[in-house]
């Protein structure tokens, strides 16, 4: 990950000292973790160049589009509508809370009982370290938590141009309208922070390419199917991060040349892994980067992730908008039920996350699933028991485990591992 360019994260205010230390844990880490992989597919090598570069490059082409008059967004969940972000001709990019930093004095205007990911997303602020977010001209919040809502209230006193965006906890006619009055709202918040009007032209284009970004891992996700699996888990998972955060038509293409790759090995019966090797569903919280903790101790110890039932996986990327509207009005509403689609733990009841775990299980022939909960997210973790009761029933082992960032705990977690490995085995 490139230090190269300083003089630019001065421009941002950020720490830089500080910042040269994060760079070089997560370049140590991305070796570690990455580069240290075998039979890993040629077209990998973009996106670890995009890692190597997505504090350095990705952020000279943002301040490049801000100098040209276009408006950056900062999101932290995948229910913030890229499509109405790209029709007011802004760009949406994921912010920095994958890992612990500037704990102290995070816990100073936090609990420490408080979510390992908003304690992230606030180290990262606090620290001065995310160029995502400080050249961020609006930053989208989402209640989908009590944790996420109260600490907005804070977090809106450290940036000054945090967005709320209110939603649903249940799905009934009701929860629907009040997305979809949050979405209106959303899309007039971006009109007047653009100045640029969103159109039904506009609206379409970004559909459109924001279904074309979808659909790619949609055929990526499907290759993952095979037998044996053609790319790791930890590659598939780099895949889903760096959505968040590059060029949608780039990435697009880049996704489409590694699913090429993919299917002549399948057609020569290469994988990542030998066949017969233990394949792993992993389920629950999203893995922002630089998360690498858990699939890495999961594929060092004998097993395959061939899914993630995850924000930063399938969950986030399942379902396409309907493209076939002619007005803003018809295509907000197809934007509205799109998301509204989606299995987030916030909703009660959340049966449709069930089904869509088994649905995973037999699509990627997953031997075993591992339940991955966040320390102290309360929605996923409470949601963990009855999923494992139920998926114990079915006859599928589960696992579930719960950890935070720091890898202090790594040592328990690859010896519950290595035996949850050797049961499915």
């Amino acid at each position: 990950m490139s230090s190269n360019y300083r003089p630019l994260w001065h421009e941002l205010g950020m720490d830089i000292d500080a910042h040269d230390s994060l760079l070089e844990v997560l370049n140590q880490s991305y070796q570690e973790i990455y580069l240290s992989q075998k039979n890993r597919p040629e077209t990998m090598r973009y996106f670890d160049f995009v890692m190597s570069e997505v504090h350095g490059l990705r952020i000279k082409e943002l301040m490049d589009e801000k100098t040209e008059g276009r408006k950056i967004v900062g999101s932290y969940c995948v229910f913030v509508p890229e499509e109405i972000v790209l029709a007011a001709n802004a760009t949406l990019v994921g912010l920095c809370s994958g890992a612990d930093f500037a704990m102290e004095a995070v816990e100073s205007l936090l609990p420490r009982n408080t979510c390992a990911l908003i304690k992230s997303s606030f180290g990262f602020k606090l620290g001065k370290v995310c160029p995502f977010l400080e050249s961020a001209d609006m930053i989208v919040g989402e209640n989908t938590c009590d944790g996420k809502k109260k600490a907005y209230e804070t977090l809106g006193d450290l940036v000054g141009n945090l967005y709320v965006m209110d939603l649903p906890q249940v799905k009934s006619t009701i929860g629907r309208e009040l997305l979809k009055t949050e979405y209106e709202r959303f899309k007039t918040a971006m009109e007047e922070l653009t100045g640029v009007p969103v159109t039904a032209e506009s609206l379409q284009q970004g559909i459109r390419t924001v279904n074309a970004k979808r659909a790619a891992l949609h055929r990526l996700y499907s290759l993952r199917s095979a037998a044996p699996a053609p790319i790791s888990g930890l590659d598939a998972l780099l895949a889903n991060q760096v959505a968040f955060y590059d060029k949608p038509a780039r990435f697009t293409e880049s996704v489409h040349k590694i699913c090429d790759e993919l299917e002549a090995r399948i057609a020569e019966g290469r994988g990542a892994f030998p066949k017969g090797t233990p394949r792993i569903l992993v389920s629950g919280c999203p893995q922002a980067v630089p998360n690498w903790k858990l699939p890495h101790i999961v594929e060092s110890s004998g097993a395959v992730i061939v899914g993630e039932e995850s924000c930063v996986g399938e969950r986030g990327t399942r379902n396409l908008t309907d493209a076939s509207g002619e007005t803003v009005s018809g295509m907000m509403e197809a934007i509205v039920d799109r998301y509204y689609a989606i299995d987030c733990a916030l909703f009660t009841p959340n049966p449709d996350r069930m089904t869509h775990i088994r649905e995973m299980i037999g699509a990627y022939k997953a031997d075993g699933v591992i339940h991955y909960g966040l320390q102290f997210c309360q929605p996923y973790i409470m949601e963990s028991l009855p999923i494992e009761k139920t998926l114990k029933k079915s006859g599928i082992p589960t696992l579930c485990l719960e950890t935070d960032y720091s890898m202090e705990d790594a040592g328990q977690l690859k010896t519950r591992v290595e035996a949850f490995v050797e049961q499915l085995k």
